[in-house]
C-alpha cells in the first residue's frame, strides 16, 4: 500500500494522532447508531483549517475497521483529495463531470477511482465548473448521493469552507452528519458562530468540531467527546 505523506493514520498508525481520529470514528458511529449513519460532511469556516486533511484520514479510519468507503471530493473549486491520495483528477471525469451527464443508465464506476489505500474509493473533483452551486443543488446530484448509498458503507463529503460559498449548506441536505474542522489559535470564535448560525438558518446543524493543530506536549493531549462536539487535538503541518 502506498503512503502518502498527509496519510499520517497509515505512517503512523498508533500515534496519538491516529487514535484521536479514531476517537472521532466511534464517537460518530454511536452518535449516528438510532439514525443509520453513512454520509458525514466535513468543511471548515475558511481556507487552510485542514479539513481535506482531515476528511482524509477519517476514511483511512473508516477503512481501516473494515468499512466500503467513498470520499467525494464536493469542493469543487479548490478540491485536493486527489493529490492526497496521489491519484489523478481527470478533465473528462470526476464529480463534476459526473453531475453534469448523470442518466439513470449511467456507469458510476467510470467516474471513481480505486486509491492506493484497501477499502477507499475516491470521486476527485474533474474539472472546475462555471457554475458550482448549480451542479451541487440540482436534480442529478440527489440521485447520484442517493445510488451511492446504495453502495458503500460510508460516504465522506470533503466540502469547500463554509463562509463566503453556498455550496456546503446545499450538500449539507444529503448529510447524516456535518462535522467542522477549526484551527487552533487560528480559528476566532466568531467565524464558527458564524458557521453555526449559517447552517441554522439552511435548517440544519453542525454536529461535531474538530480542533486542528493544537499544540501537544506529552500527557497535555487531550481527546475526548461530549455531547455535541468532537474534539481532536494535533499539530500536522498541512494547510488544507
Amino acid at each position: 500500500m502506498q503512503n502518502t505523506k498527509d496519510l499520517l493514520i497509515n505512517i503512523n498508525p498508533k500515534s496519538m494522532f491516529s487514535e484521536s481520529i479514531k476517537t472521532i470514528r466511534t464517537n460518530l458511529h454511536f452518535s449516528g447508531v438510532d439514525k443509520g449513519l453513512k454520509v458525514i460532511l466535513v468543511t471548515s469556516p475558511e481556507a487552510g483549517d485542514g479539513k481535506s486533511f482531515i476528511s482524509a484520514n477519517l476514511a483511512v479510519a473508516y477503512a481501516q475497521d473494515g468499512k466500503n468507503v467513498l470520499i467525494i471530493d464536493a469542493d469543487l473549486r479548490r478540491g485536493r483529495e486527489h493529490k492526497i491520495f496521489n491519484t489523478m483528477n481527470p478533465t473528462g471525469g470526476g464529480y463534476s463531470n459526473l453531475i453534469l451527464r448523470y442518466k439513470d443508465e449511467i456507469k458510476l464506476s467510470r467516474y471513481v477511482i480505486a486509491t492506493s489505500v484497501e477499502n477507499i474509493d475516491l470521486i476527485p473533483t474533474g474539472p472546475t465548473p462555471p457554475n458550482p452551486i448549480e451542479l451541487l443543488s440540482s436534480a442529478n446530484n440527489k440521485k447520484i448521493i442517493k445510488e451511492l448509498r446504495e453502495i458503500y458503507d460510508i460516504i465522506i463529503l470533503d466540502c469547500p469552507p463554509v463562509l463566503g460559498l453556498s455550496d456546503t449548506l446545499i450538500m449539507s441536505k444529503y448529510s447524516d452528519a456535518n462535522v467542522l474542522v477549526v484551527s487552533s489559535g487560528k480559528t476566532p470564535v466568531e467565524s464558527i458562530n458564524k458557521v453555526q448560525q449559517a447552517f441554522k438558518n439552511a435548517n440544519n446543524k453542525i454536529d461535531g468540531v474538530i480542533i486542528n493543530r493544537a499544540q501537544v506536549k506529552g500527557s497535555a493531549y487531550n481527546s475526548y467527546y461530549s455531547s455535541e462536539y468532537y474534539y481532536y487535538e494535533a499539530d500536522p503541518e498541512e494547510k488544507k
